[in-house]
């Protein structure tokens, strides 16, 4: 997780909010988030690069329309990220302050 970029940590973490989101989902959620525009170029080689390090796998909803789903060690690679930011934020976000 340490070697990805921003943007695919949110694009994982979004992954991992839908059940087996597609490409146009995804790329309409970032663009809610980011509040502009998600280029293809952008959205699917880092979906790619997911895929490669095996925290996403990608399947088929019919023959145009690719699905994602968060793996095992993607799951557990949020997890840690979770645990990691909780070691520097969780207390400050309990306390209210």
């Amino acid at each position: 997780m340490y070697d990805l970029t921003g943007f695919q940590r949110d694009l994982l973490y979004t992954i991992a909010g839908q059940d087996e989101p597609h490409g146009l989902a995804l790329k309409e959620e970032l663009e809610d988030y980011y509040e502009g525009e998600i280029h293809h170029g952008r959205l699917y080689p880092n979906l790619d690069t997911l895929v490669d390090k095996g925290l996403v796998e990608k399947g088929q909803a019919d023959r145009r329309t690719n699905i994602y789903m968060v793996t095992r060690r993607g799951r557990r690679e949020l997890e840690a990220r979770r645990e990691w930011e909780n070691q520097y934020v969780g207390e400050l976000l309990d306390s209210g302050g």
